[in-house]
């Protein structure tokens, strides 16, 4: 069987998924292209994160960028201004809560943005200046629990504002602007 590949960018709102289990007025992954019958997200983005999200019809290669051995790249708008104290902490390990128990985090790196990355402004706004400082942060990890960088980011007081995934593997956002799809022989990994 011949497989088929894509990346998109998903936009800020829209789930990474084609159907739904209950009715509802959600924006699905099927309004940005004619997917082939089978076609599933390599992982995920909760609705109000954004970014580089891999699509294919090949189940082993979704399990295998889905394992510890692929590293995901996030910019996480945070916040405050996060220092280097802070940014160590992270990069250690910290304790969350998944499914109500407690998990500690493993090692990841976490490298504080000198400038805000270029992302185009979100349809939505995530707030204006009054609110206070706002700070970018890149955090590189091998693993992916349910809203992990969201619980990351909070639980050291420095909760994310804007979540945007920029590289899986090698495999980069680059330049896609929302709700861009292209279909690609493969993944290099």
């Amino acid at each position: 069987m011949l497989h088929r590949h894509f990346v998109i960018h998903k936009p800020y709102f829209m789930l990474s998924q084609f159907k739904l289990e209950r009715q509802g007025v959600k924006r699905l992954l099927g309004e940005l292209h004619d997917f082939p019958e089978g076609t599933m997200s390599i992982g995920r983005l909760d609705e109000k994160s954004e970014g580089l999200l891999l699509l294919t019809t090949d189940g082993k290669l979704s399990a295998l960028i889905n394992s510890k051995k692929v590293e995901k790249e996030y910019y996480a708008q945070v916040d405050g201004i996060m220092d280097a104290k802070t940014a160590l902490r992270l990069s250690e390990g910290v304790e969350i809560s998944i499914n109500g128990k407690n998990y500690h985090t493993k090692k990841c790196k976490i490298k504080i943005l000198k400038e805000p990355p270029g992302f185009p402004e979100r349809v939505r706004r995530v707030r204006d200046d009054r609110h206070g400082p706002t700070s970018w942060v890149s955090i590189t990890l091998r693993e992916g629990k349910f809203r992990q960088v969201r619980k990351m980011t909070a639980v050291v007081g420095f909760p994310t504002l804007r979540l945007v995934r920029v590289r899986i593997g090698s495999v980069v956002l680059g330049d896609m602007a929302a709700s861009d799809v292209k279909e690609v022989d493969g993944f290099a990994l």
